[in-house]
């Protein structure tokens, strides 16, 4: 039997809760509820489109040119997203992953970063799946099996989908106070700002309205947590269904873009908003601002789940 392109497949199910998760790059290819779909899926035997429920690691977002220096030694990486000649989305969203443990209800995927040009650190990544009542949850767990400290962060790309409709139909929850701006052409981090005031406030989702025709492809932080530390966005369709998404206090900053595609990807726009909780900020390589730093044995732990409305 063909194994499919985007890998082993793991069906998961749990109440009205179904997913499937795929081996390569760890992705959230389908999350569904009583059949409506809370994620944009993609086909099994598809190269995964625009980086869709992939897991990120040993860095989400861009390290700007590809290079950056740690402790002292300066680092190229290999430029994958070369259209803004930038290091995209870390190592592993084309590793295949191995299975160490699996149910109906959950899934331990696991890979192992080994030490190369540009990133010479080896660190054991495994993330977990898990269906209930509640939702799907994941665990990424970072392990430096190396003998050097690490540089170090993670997150997942969830396209969500609140139901009818697309991005601009839908309200949107973000309780983040800050912004990260960036340059319009290669959308590097320039510096952050008051989402009340930047760009006439349109950043400014700490109560919910209609996205519109608005774009976004930023960084958000200082987010408003509850009394668990625990952050949520919140997509709604104009019939109520939705999706929301929670993440623990391991992730201090969250990128939300509306998928806005260019005509010469043939991939549709504005169909799912990607909701991406962060342990660290675009360009961290660079900039250090909350960047994990692994020491040789160490281990770091971040969370998130998606749920129905």
């Amino acid at each position: 039997m063909t194994l499919p392109l985007s890998g082993t497949q793991f069906e998961l199910t749990s109440g009205p809760y179904t997913a499937t998760i795929a081996s390569v790059g760890a992705s959230l290819r389908e999350l569904k509820h009583n059949g409506r779909d809370l994620v944009v899926p993609y086909d099994a035997d598809q190269v995964r489109p625009a980086y869709r429920g992939a897991t990120l690691a040993p860095w989400p977002n861009r390290v700007v040119d590809g290079t950056y220096s740690f402790e002292g030694t300066d680092y190229l990486l290999a430029l994958s997203e070369p259209e803004r000649h930038h290091a995209l989305h870390g190592l592993v969203v084309w590793h295949d992953f191995i299975a160490l443990d699996e149910a109906d209800d959950r899934v331990m995927l696991a890979t192992t970063i080994e030490a190369q040009t540009g990133y010479p650190f080896r660190i054991q990544v495994r993330v977990e799946f898990m269906l209930d009542a509640d939702g799907l949850h994941t665990t990424v767990a970072a392990r430096n099996t190396g003998n050097a400290p690490a540089p170090f962060g993670t997150g997942p790309h969830p396209y969500l989908v609140a139901g009818e409709g697309t991005v601009d139909d839908w309200t949107l929850l973000l309780p983040a106070e800050q912004v990260l701006t960036v340059t319009d052409d290669r959308l590097i981090p320039i510096g952050k700002a008051d989402v009340a005031t930047e760009s006439g406030g349109i950043f400014d989702f700490r109560e919910p309205r209609v996205i519109g025709d608005t774009f976004i492809d930023h960084a958000f932080t200082s987010i408003i947590r509850d009394e668990n530390r625990t952050a949520e966005v919140r997509v709604t369709a104009p019939s109520g269904t939705g999706v929301k998404m929670r993440w623990d206090s391991s992730c201090k900053w969250v990128q939300v873009h509306t998928a806005d595609q260019e005509p010469e990807t043939g991939l549709p726009s504005r169909i799912g908003l990607a909701v991406e909780p962060m342990t660290c900020p675009p360009d961290a390589f660079n900039s250090g601002e909350d960047l994990l730093v692994l020491q040789p044995g160490g281990v770091t732990f971040a969370s998130w789940s998606i749920a129905a409305i």
